[in-house]
């Protein structure tokens, strides 16, 4: 086993992913907590689906998959605000008319195209062999300004997270701390997305904040705690990929929902623990 993983540490592109990867579970989870108490968690597997569209066309292309997603899923995770807020199509439906018209043009660019399947199935379920030494370090400067941003503005995030009125009542710009919101989750889904694929990328999102509420309550420790939980489950399931020839995403995902139980549990055992009066 030790050997097994000293062999994988001494492969250069594994440890550049790794790395990657980590600060995009961080990112994902710190978001998480505010999407998932907002009711927006589904916002992440929408703009997923945005993102294989426009990886699809941007492959068809022959363009950088970054330069052409990042900017898209951006304007995609807006426009889902602005359609959630201010239009009579409520947020899931807003999710669902333009995840699935993103998802078919996707699938109608790679129809029309020769020799991509193996990219579109990298893009579907994720694969840590995708990443290329320009990937890695444009993903690792915006994982450091997503994360500086949210750190930033934590305190704005908070009071926009859990009563958005009574912030807009103290004069915070509650339109703008949201559209920042969407901003930073836009650019962490389209990151973790060679990774984790189209279809797992949301669980990054998910997962560790549903997990730490089982046995955290304030805001701060359930975030410190989602941080915490994502990046572990993150490392765990590369590390079991590695030593089982399994794909990677698929491996984080289970080991999250390993998690999540595994919380539940000790959520149960600590309410059948008697409280001591007073």
């Amino acid at each position: 086993m030790i050997d097994r993983l000293i062999e994988m540490f001494a492969y250069a592109f594994l440890v550049r992913a790794i790395a990657v990867g980590l600060l995009v579970s961080l990112c994902a989870a710190l978001l998480g907590v505010s999407l998932v108490l907002k009711r927006y968690s589904m916002i992440g597997d929408g703009l997923s689906h945005v993102g294989f569209g426009a990886l699809a066309i941007a492959t068809a292309m022959n363009a950088a998959p970054l330069s052409v997603a990042i900017p898209v899923v951006v304007l995609a995770a807006f426009l889902l605000l602005r359609l959630s807020e201010n239009s009579k199509i409520k947020g899931d439906a807003a999710v669902a008319l333009i995840s699935t018209g993103a998802l078919a043009v996707g699938v109608m660019v790679i129809s029309f195209t020769s020799g991509m399947n193996t990219d579109v199935y990298n893009y579907m379920f994720g694969s840590i062999l995708t990443m290329s030494k320009s990937d890695v370090a444009l993903s690792i400067i915006l994982a450091v300004v997503v994360l500086a941003l949210f750190v930033l503005f934590y305190n704005r995030i908070f009071a926009v997270t859990f009563d958005e009125n009574f912030a807009r009542a103290i004069g915070i710009n509650t339109g703008l701390y949201n559209m920042l919101i969407a901003f930073l989750t836009a650019i962490t889904i389209v990151l973790g997305m060679r990774m984790m694929g189209a279809l797992l990328i949301s669980s990054l999102i998910i997962f560790p904040a549903l997990t730490s509420m089982r046995v955290c309550k304030r805001f701060i420790s359930v975030t410190i705690c989602s941080a915490a939980v994502s990046v572990l489950c993150f490392l765990t399931g590369v590390i079991l990929s590695f030593l089982f020839a399994a794909p990677t995403g698929a491996s984080v995902v289970l080991v999250n929902i390993a998690a999540f139980f595994l919380f539940w549990a000790a959520r149960a055992v600590m309410d059948r623990i008697p409280k001591k009066p007073g």
